[in-house]
């Protein structure tokens, strides 16, 4: 599986702590940076990583912000996203069982890394289930994409 990273400053190091037990598990890591602790503006690197994983070049995404959720506004603004934020294993796997989620945003000043490797592992391991009733309510998320206001 291949899965896009991204991180601002404030993920930086989180970001690196995930790549490496990505790659240790034999994933393909395609790091989008950020590449330092030097301020930068986490919407650059969410829409980087949404972008690798609608257009193909990955299968999951994986972004790190301060607390997750500024990361996830901005990768949802891309067309095809389903990002969720997770602070717990349940949310990680439940998001991809029933609502297809396919980019992961984490926060680093709120989960430690043993607890984010965790979130990681059951985001991955994840399947959509394709039961009918996830099937009908995300074509209804694909319909909010193309109704104005």
């Amino acid at each position: 599986m291949r899965v896009a990273l991204g991180s601002d400053h404030a993920g930086f190091h989180l970001k690196g702590e995930i790549a490496r037990h990505l790659a240790d598990r034999g994933y393909v890591v395609i790091d989008l940076g950020t590449h330092s602790e030097e301020p930068v503006d986490y919407p650059d690197f969410a829409a980087a990583v949404a972008r690798a994983v609608v257009e193909g070049r990955a299968d999951r995404g994986i972004v790190v912000c301060g607390s997750g959720a500024g990361a996830c506004v901005a990768a949802n603004k891309i067309r095809g996203v389903r990002a969720a934020t997770a602070h717990d294993t349940y949310t990680a796997h439940q998001a991809v069982e029933h609502d297809d989620v396919n980019v992961l945003c984490l926060g680093s000043r709120v989960v430690g890394p043993a607890l984010a490797l965790e979130l990681v592992d059951a985001f991955l391991a994840a399947r959509f289930t394709g039961e009918e009733r996830h099937r009908r309510r995300l074509a209804k998320v694909a319909a909010l994409e193309e109704t104005p206001g």
